[in-house]
């Protein structure tokens, strides 16, 4: 057996005990297939992951910037007390589309609210309405902006909150800084600010599996 198909093979059997398919998980995957949307979403691993953040933060205010299909909103959003609130960013008019039924179709969407436009015009508009600090913070955008997008997390976020990033480790490309692609230079920025900046602190994390050799970046937001 190769190494992919043996990470796939490890993947699937964890995510069968672990993280099992609901109808509405399939659904939400099913429909962006569909719709031509880009096979890039969060394996159910990952998304468990982030659902079990997300109650062990106690949140009850998420954000996620990057929506896509709302796969991993969906896992998200279920993190989610009754009254809580996930707002999540997608430039993509057709990704926002898909992203709506299927949260629609999982029940969620009285707690989630799907914004279109580009991230960086949304954030300031998100800034000027003032809402209480997110709880924790989901960047799986364009990578050459994650510096920017972990800037905004903070500005939206209070001591005690959680910013993931998604996606860091670019195939091990994050390790070689002569690389001039945006997504390493913008991914190499943001894991420099973590580790950098007064009010953070963070480590990253390698990953293998039906996604390839990737990881995701933690970081506590500090007083």
């Amino acid at each position: 057996m190769s190494e992919s198909r043996l990470w796939d093979a490890v993947d699937g059997y964890f995510a069968s005990h672990l993280a099992p398919d609901d109808e509405a998980l399939a659904a939400a995957r099913r429909e962006s297939d569909a719709a031509g949307l880009p096979p890039v979403n969060v394996t159910a691993n990952q998304g468990k992951l982030l659902q079990l953040l997300a109650q062990l933060q106690g949140a009850r205010s998420i954000l996620e910037i990057g929506t896509l299909g709302g796969y991993s909103t969906i896992w998200l959003a279920r993190a989610l007390p009754a009254d809580g609130r996930l707002v999540t960013l997608e430039y993509n008019a057709r990704h926002a589309e898909v992203a709506t039924r299927n949260i629609a179709r999982a029940g969620l969407d009285a707690l989630v609210d799907v914004r279109l436009g580009p991230a960086l015009e949304s954030l300031p508009k998100l800034a000027d309405e003032n809402p209480a600090p997110f709880d924790l913070v989901f960047i799986d955008a364009d990578k050459g902006n994650n510096p920017h997008y972990l800037e905004w997390a903070l500005r939206l976020t209070s001591t005690g909150s959680l910013i993931v990033i998604d996606n860091v480790v670019r195939g091990g490309r994050v390790a070689d800084a002569d690389d001039p692609a945006d997504d390493v230079r913008g991914t190499r920025a943001a894991i420099e600010l973590i580790g950098s900046h007064p009010r953070l602190s963070g480590t990253a994390v390698q990953t293998v599996g039906t996604k390839g050799y990737d990881g995701f970046a933690l970081a506590r937001v500090l007083p």
